[in-house]
């Protein structure tokens, strides 16, 4: 069977839609329903039901979809054995979240050289959706990210236990609406913020990586919520300060993977990331966030060479 045949079905069934299945595969809603109807043809069975709302597995499509995820997995796993560099007896395919790959995925890479130099890595930044789509097609062996939504196949394990707490440059605890900076930690937090701070519900200033709104704190000034382990260091130094009566967040970080990937390398890599998490083996970086020097005033004189 072409595998294009099995993505093609996984990708309707998960968007439960041909356009929008055409849309993420670049090929027109033709492609994707001849692909559909070979599909079914080589099967002898109907596997979508089409209506106006879009497309519903029928019971043998429910029944096919384990086998299409193997399938797919099964080849991206062959794909990739046979392409190892040499001297490498092993690969792994890994993707994170952007806001996880500094320092904690850093760290764990210098950890896999550090301790498996003879495993090639192939490590990829992308949005959480597009992780979870990925690990299920079997094209990324693990992802990790923060609070997974279930999928039928993957298991998701606990690596990080994290809280979201505010804090503030301003000692007086004073939260100034102004100066407020809206850290995007994802659906889930947006609605407990909401629901917590309705006065902060329309900030001036939005950014969606942490470390980078972090950076701009520490600048400038201002509030804003942040990990409390990131935070940490520089409440020490007196630079933040956490904002008391202040709700904290949940805000965990997950390794997700297949069911059907279970061997000593995948063990391995978890292991790592799991000594990671738990601060067991930490390699360290160098380069921390700080502060940036500010700008001069708008219609200050520059100094001349």
């Amino acid at each position: 069977m072409d595998i294009n045949l099995a993505r093609t079905f996984l990708e309707v069934a998960t968007n439960g839609s041909f356009i929008l299945a055409a849309e993420r595969m670049h090929l027109t809603q033709t492609a994707v329903s001849a692909r559909i109807r070979t599909l079914e043809e080589q099967l002898g069975r109907q596997l979508f039901i089409r209506n106006k709302s879009g497309a519903k597995l029928t019971a043998a499509g429910e029944r096919f979809m384990r086998h299409a995820t193997t399938l797919v997995q099964v080849w991206e796993r062959a794909r990739q054995q046979i392409a190892l560099p040499p001297g490498r007896k092993d690969g792994i395919s890994l993707g994170g979240e952007l806001s996880l790959w500094h320092p904690f995925l850093a760290d764990w890479l210098i950890w896999m050289h550090r301790f498996s130099p003879d495993i090639a890595i192939r490590s990829e930044v992308d949005m959480p959706a597009r992780l979870l789509d990925r690990v299920q097609d079997g094209s990324l062996d693990l992802a990790v990210l923060y609070g997974p939504p279930p999928r039928e196949g993957l298991v998701s394990e606990l690596l990080l236990e994290e809280k979201l707490i505010m804090v503030n440059t301003d000692k007086s605890g004073v939260v100034d609406p102004e100066r407020y900076v809206y850290v995007d930690w994802g659906p889930h937090f947006a609605i407990n913020h909401q629901a917590a701070h309705p006065e902060l519900s329309n900030p001036s200033l939005a950014i969606s990586l942490g470390p980078l709104a972090l950076t701009y704190l520490l600048s400038v000034g201002g509030a804003g919520y942040f990990r409390a382990g990131t935070a940490q260091p520089f409440i020490d130094e007196g630079r933040l300060h956490r904002v008391h009566g202040t709700p904290e967040f949940s805000h965990s970080a997950y390794v997700v993977y297949a069911t059907q990937r279970d061997n000593d390398t995948m063990n391995h890599v978890r292991h790592g990331l799991k000594t990671i998490a738990g601060g067991k083996e930490f390699p360290g970086l160098n380069h921390r966030i700080a502060a940036r020097p500010l700008f001069p005033a708008a219609g200050a004189t520059a100094n001349k060479a």
